[in-house]
C-alpha cells in the first residue's frame, strides 16, 4: 500500500503543538481593517487552536506532519 502524503496547502496553514494540538491563523486579517476596531485587529494578531470538531477533519491530511 503506498504512502499518505502531507496535503501541503494544510500544512502551509497549520502548525502542531507539543501537546498534538493544532495552531490555525485567523481569518478576515488580510485588508479593510478601516471597518474593523482595534480590539477585533489586535485580537486577531494572535493565533488560535483548531476546534476538536475541525481536528477530525485536519488530522488525516497532515499524517506524515512532524
Amino acid at each position: 500500500m503506498p504512502k499518505f502524503k502531507t496535503h501541503r496547502a494544510s500544512a502551509k496553514r497549520f502548525k502542531k503543538t507539543a501537546s498534538g494540538a493544532l495552531k490555525r491563523g485567523h481569518a478576515y486579517t488580510s485588508h479593510r481593517f478601516h471597518g474593523k476596531t482595534v480590539k477585533q485587529r489586535r485580537q486577531l494578531r494572535k493565533s488560535a487552536l483548531v476546534s476538536s470538531s475541525d481536528m477530525k477533519r485536519i488530522k488525516p491530511m497532515l499524517s506524515q506532519m512532524k
